[in-house]
C-alpha cells in the first residue's frame, strides 16, 4: 500500500508555510525568521508549533490563536492556488489502475489537506486520509507508521511512504516501512542522508519517471 505525504511530495507548498512564517512573525515585530525556528515548526505538528511560537517569542495569544491564524492565512492557497508535484496525479492513477491502494498520511491542517485534495481532483484516487491531529500522533514518531499499517490493514512490510522529509523516511523505515523520497528544495541541503536512508532508485523519487514497484 502507498502512502503520500502532503505537503512538498503530493503538493508543492511547502514554500508557502515559510511565506507564512515570514509574514505572521513580521506581524510582530520579529524579522527575519531566525533559522533554528524554521527547523523545529518544520518537525512539528501545528499544536506543539504553535505553543513553541507563543513561548518563543511571547505572544498575546493562545496555541489555538496562533493556528488559526496559519489557518486562514492558508486556506486560500491550498483551496486551489497551490500546485502540485510535476506527476503526482498521474502517478496516482496509474497506482488505482494497478491495483494499489492509496492514502494520504500528513502532518497538515485537516481542512487545508481535504481542501487541496478536493481542489486537485485527488480524493476519488485515496482510499484513506490520515491525518497526524487526528490520530494524535507525530509524523517523527515510529508509532504513527504502525498505527496507519493497522488501521488499513496492511503489515509494515508491505507499506510504502512518499515523502520528501529525512525525518519522517527515518520513523517510517523504523516502523519497517519501505520509503521513496521526494526531492523538495526545503532538504536540499540533506539530499546525502535522504539518498542513503532510501537506498539506490528510490531518491530523488520522480513521479513523472516510468512506474516500476518501489
Amino acid at each position: 500500500m502507498y502512502f503520500f505525504d502532503l505537503d512538498g511530495t503530493l503538493l508543492d507548498s511547502n514554500g508557502i508555510w515559510l511565506d507564512i512564517d515570514i509574514e505572521f512573525l513580521g506581524r510582530h515585530g520579529i524579522s527575519p525568521v531566525p533559522e533554528d525556528y524554521t527547523d523545529y515548526v518544520t518537525y512539528h505538528a501545528f499544536p506543539d508549533a504553535a505553543e513553541y511560537t507563543r513561548s518563543r517569542f511571547s505572544l498575546p495569544m493562545t496555541g489555538a490563536e496562533i493556528v488559526a491564524a496559519w489557518q486562514e492565512m492558508a486556506r486560500e492557497a491550498y483551496a486551489g492556488r497551490l500546485p502540485l508535484k510535476a506527476g503526482a496525479r498521474d502517478f496516482l492513477q496509474r497506482a488505482n489502475e494497478a491495483g494499489v491502494r492509496c492514502a494520504v498520511l500528513t502532518s497538515c491542517i485537516p481542512d487545508l489537506c481535504r481542501a487541496a485534495l478536493e481542489a486537485h481532483g485527488l480524493s476519488p484516487l485515496l482510499e484513506r486520509v490520515l491525518t497526524t491531529a487526528e490520530l494524535g500522533l507525530e509524523k517523527r514518531d515510529p508509532a504513527l507508521y504502525m498505527t496507519a499499517a493497522r488501521l488499513c490493514g496492511q503489515p509494515p512490510e508491505d507499506c510504502v511512504l512518499f515523502d520528501d522529509s529525512p525525518v519522517y523516511c527515518a520513523a517510517a523505515q523504523e516502523a519497517g516501512w519501505r520509503v521513496c523520497g521526494v526531492a523538495d528544495p526545503i532538504f536540499t541541503h540533506r539530499a546525502e542522508e535522504m539518498a542513503a536512508l532510501c537506498g539506490p532508485g528510490r531518491y530523488p523519487f520522480d513521479f513523472s519517471g516510468p512506474r516500476s514497484d518501489p
